[in-house]
This record gives C-alpha cells, structure tokens and sequence, in this order.
C-alpha cells in the first residue's frame, strides 16, 4: 500500500486541507525555496495539524544542532535531507535526534550510489535545485531496487502517480507542484490525489 505525503505546506488552509482527507505524512521546507517556512511558522502549523498525519522537516546541509532544537520542539516527527548529508553525518543525527531519517537521492540516467544509513530514501529528479522542479525522471531505473523503503518524488500529478504506483509500488508518493494551482496548494488537487492513490490500494 503506498502512502502519500503532501510537501511544501506553508498556510493554515494548507493544513485544514490535509486534516481533512488524512495523508500519512505532510512537509515543511525549512531550506531555501518559494516554500519555505520559519521555525514559528511551522510550529503554529503543526499545532494545527491532525495527530494522525505526521509532519517532515525538510533540510539542506542544514546544522544537525539546529535541526534537533525543531525535532525536540515537536514541530517535526521525521527528518528530509535534501543536501550533502553523508553517512556520518545521518548516523550523528540519528543518535542526536532520535527520530526517522529520509535521505533525498537524484536520480538522472542510471540508479545513484546510495547511502547506507538512512531509514528511508527518496527518490527525485536530479537538478541544481535539489528537487522540487516539478519534473519526473525514468521510473524505470528504480524497478530492480531492492533497499529500504523509499518515497517516490519528482513531477508526479493526479495524472500520472497511478502509472508509477503500477510500476513501482513505492512505500510513499511525495507531491508538491502537482497539488498547486498558481503556486499555491489547492484543496481541491489535494483530496484528488489522496483519493486516487486510496483507489489504487
């Protein structure tokens, strides 16, 4: 069964939205991007946020220090890397912080070197960015993985996650740009993709 998580959250109507139709995970970017959010942000959000739905920090090469203040706060129930972040570093942040850790990996032509350490991988389109440019790569090359779990970023819509669910069967469908309308997330785009990736199960 593949869950989904709803990335980029930075409104309270983004959050009502979510509570009502319940994606296992939601995310907040703490790194540069349109859809960053403070410290305070998210933790007013997240107060918000149904208990059922647990919430990702997203990171880029981020202090581990820093990140363990937010985790201990609350405000955050899994880590995202999305930066450098070698083995060393995820197995420093797992003793510090004590919580799941999802390592981002780029993915262009061929399957990437992985890490060893994480507890979760994700899956994006390779870019300068780092993801988040709302294109897909060739799921193809992840059909012979054999790894931890992983979510399954990059491009995907209600139009075509139920082809890479087909292929795939990831243990998580991550979406951003393909629950927007003009930027923003759009309740409705939201309830249609949990809907579909319900229907598929």
């Amino acid at each position: 069964m593949s869950r989904v998580k709803i990335c980029g959250l930075s409104r309270k109507e983004d959050i009502d939205a979510v509570n009502r139709v319940l994606p296992e995970y939601i995310g907040f970017v703490f790194a540069p991007s349109r859809r960053r959010v403070g410290i305070q942000t998210a933790d007013r959000l997240k107060e918000k946020l149904d208990s059922r739905i647990k919430a990702v920090g997203v990171f880029v090469n981020e202090d581990i220090f820093a990140i363990s203040e937010i985790v201990q706060n609350g405000i955050v129930d899994l880590i995202q890397l999305h930066g450098d972040e070698d083995d060393a570093y995820i197995r420093q942040i797992k003793d510090v912080c004590n919580c799941p850790v999802i390592k981002s990996v780029g993915v262009g032509d061929i399957q990437p070197d992985l890490p060893d350490r994480p507890d979760y991988l994700l899956f994006d389109t390779i870019s300068e960015q780092r993801g988040g440019v709302g294109s897909a790569f060739n799921w193809r090359i992840l059909k012979g993985y054999r790894g931890v779990p992983y979510f399954l970023a990059g491009g995907l819509s209600i139009k075509n996650t139920a082809d890479a669910i087909q292929m795939l069967s990831p243990f998580c469908v991550d979406v951003s740009s393909g629950v927007e309308t003009d930027g923003y997330k759009d309740e409705e785009k939201i309830n249609g993709f949990v809907q579909l990736v319900r229907r598929m199960q």
